[in-house]
């Protein structure tokens, strides 16, 4: 380049409008997310809101940030190895969903900020100090246990309904015990008897399923666990072969097949974590920003599924349904 052309261009940037030259001195930020599942297309209807939220506050991937994404498809030492190596990238934020990799993040690191989504109470967890003051380098987006709506809900539809096989996962057996012990006490008031059914890995399923009677006095629920969530299809299959109607804690289990759900809107949830984590990049502390819990409740139902399963489901509930799937 000739000198009065070099001149010329460093003359010329004097005149760059603010927004593009602060865009081209932003440093880029690296965000880490520790997934649970085994796959960015397994986890795609959570990284796909994650990502659009940070997008819609400026955060553009290749531009403005970057992306450490680590899937550690359900194994409890993959959560561990890949936390660490997380930790050690010098990220700016470690993003976590569900409880297993942020108890994993926050065994990892006290310096890097953590914003977690998808954890069942974090405050008797000892994840955080409080709801209000979560303390430390964490912070993040719990969900709350709504059992007795949807025990309610079930009972609605189905009111022959007098038991109620709860799918656990005995791998979470502490998260397994709390949401026993919360479905048993919701239980009571509908006369609903709950039987836990331990369901040990992927290949389980078609066994722990096999012992719920097809009775037309017997539901399945299941919890807010990774590993039913990567199976949701597999559950939602299962369960409509033998004719089990199954109440879900959200809706992507419906999407899948389930026959019905009450619970958070998890995708919303992913789409706010945005709004924490570009606070913490502005240079708030994770600490002093309340753990926050869902805003938005959703009851969906498959019709499909219904007629599948040659259950009729009453038109009140029908009316008061967030989403139908026909």
């Amino acid at each position: 380049m000739k000198r009065r052309e070099f001149i010329a261009l460093i003359g010329g940037a004097a005149t760059w409008p603010l927004p593009a030259r602060a865009q081209q001195s932003r440093k880029v930020a690296r965000i880490g997310v520790l997934w649970h599942a085994g796959s960015a297309e397994e986890e795609a209807v959570f990284l796909r809101p994650l990502v659009e939220g940070l997008t819609r506050l400026g955060y553009i991937e290749g531009q403005s940030v970057k992306y450490e994404h680590r899937f550690p498809a359900e194994q409890p030492e993959r959560f561990k190895a890949m936390a660490e190596e997380l930790a050690n990238l010098n990220l700016d934020v470690l993003v976590t969903s569900a409880s297993a990799a942020a108890y994993a993040a926050k065994a990892a690191t006290k310096t890097t900020p953590i914003v977690f989504i998808l954890v069942a109470d974090p405050v008797a967890g000892g994840l955080v100090d409080s709801f209000s003051r979560p303390g430390g380098n964490i912070t993040g987006y719990a969900v709350v246990d709504v059992s007795p709506k949807r025990l309610q809900l079930f009972k609605e539809t189905f009111p022959a309904l007098s038991r109620v096989a709860l799918l656990v996962n005995p791998d979470n057996r502490s998260t397994a015990q709390r949401f026993f012990d919360q479905v048993e006490a919701a239980a009571g008031p509908l006369d609903l008897a709950v039987q836990q059914i331990d369901v040990s890995g992927p290949q389980d399923f078609e066994r722990a399923l096999s012992q719920i009677p097809a009775d037309r006095k017997t539901g399945v629920m299941t919890v807010f666990d990774p590993m039913f969530f990567v199976e949701r299809q597999q559950i939602a299959q299962i369960a409509m072969a033998r004719g089990l109607p199954v109440m879900a804690p959200s809706d992507v289990y419906v999407k899948a097949g389930a026959l019905m759900s009450y619970g958070p809107n998890v995708v919303d949830l992913f789409r706010r974590a945005a709004v924490y984590v570009d606070k913490i990049l502005k240079g708030e502390k994770p600490g002093t920003l309340p753990v926050e819990l869902p805003i938005k409740y959703d009851f969906a139902v498959n019709l499909k599924t219904a007629k599948a399963i040659r259950m009729d489901i009453p038109q009140t509930l029908l009316a008061r349904a967030d989403e139908v799937i026909e």
